[in-house]
């Protein structure tokens, strides 16, 4: 028999560890599946089973996920798009192109970097609140109360926050949309010496309806994985308080990872 400080039993400690860490990501990708198809069966037909999702819990989720964000979403927005213009501006100079600034900036604003920033705020300031309150009612037995009086969790829990967030998370990229390309618009008219009008019109003839179709398409599926990453994460919770906190910080990676990688897919099928 080999001895245990011998290289073949660590590589299949490795081997097993890497097994685990697997069936752990299937195992939460099948969650969130689950938690998918349940949402979408409330949504649907909960009224028929005399069981409607909450109007009054949806609003209040929206007031929390979009009307609080304004403020955080509109200065990182008008920073960026600020920057952007900077950036291209002085990139484009040794080319004497910088009059085509406008074209780069709206639609990098508009296709990426909108929707994305965006899902990235959310899924630290909402994503992360809906794993802490999850985990909380977890450790405290509240979901397993919920049952007993005949509620069903998925309803009652995580179905106005999914509305919410599929809501609100594209309206708040339009208007980063928006705030963002104004944000460049000051910057750009300065340098170049052109009018706000002028570089408005400039804006809207580069954009088309694709173009918003594809950030706000974005922005929509990022609500939806910010949602289910915060469930997901939140049902996972061991411990107190410390494990709170664990898969509170777990939630925001993973969303942010999830919002990448989702990017990422979404621009590789639609730009094929």
């Amino acid at each position: 028999m080999l001895s245990p400080d011998r290289p073949f039993p660590l590589f299949l400690q490795k081997i097993e560890s890497l097994g685990r860490i697997s069936t752990k990501w299937v195992n939460s990708l099948g969650f969130g599946t689950s938690l998918l198809y349940q949402s979408v069966f409330w949504i649907c037909w909960g009224s028929r089973r005399k069981q409607q999702v909450r109007l009054e819990a949806i609003v209040s989720q929206m007031m929390e996920v979009g009307i609080l964000a304004l403020p955080i979403v509109s200065l990182v927005s008008i920073t960026i798009g600020l920057m952007l213009a900077i950036q291209g501006i002085d990139a484009l100079k040794d080319f004497g192109a910088e009059h085509q600034v406008t074209y780069g900036v709206a639609l990098s604003v508009v296709r990426e970097f909108a929707p994305l920033i965006t899902g990235i705020l959310i899924a630290g300031r909402s994503g992360s609140a809906f794993a802490a309150r999850l985990s909380t009612m977890m450790i405290n037995n509240e979901i397993d109360a919920l049952r007993v009086m005949g509620i069903n969790p998925v309803r009652f829990l995580v179905v106005p926050s999914l509305v919410a967030m599929m809501i609100m998370v594209p309206l708040l990229t339009l208007w980063a949309d928006i705030v963002a390309l104004l944000g460049a618009g000051l910057y750009i008219t300065t340098a170049l010496g052109i009018s706000m009008g002028t570089y408005i019109g400039q804006t809207i003839a580069y954009l088309g309806t694709a173009d918003a179709l594809h950030g706000l398409g974005k922005s929509f599926v990022f609500g939806i994985l910010i949602t289910l990453v915060g469930v997901i994460n939140g049902s996972s919770v061991t411990g107190g308080a410390e494990g709170v906190g664990h898969v509170t910080t777990r939630a925001v990676v993973h969303s942010i990872l999830a919002l990448i990688l989702a990017d990422l897919l979404i621009v590789f099928l639609l730009t094929r």
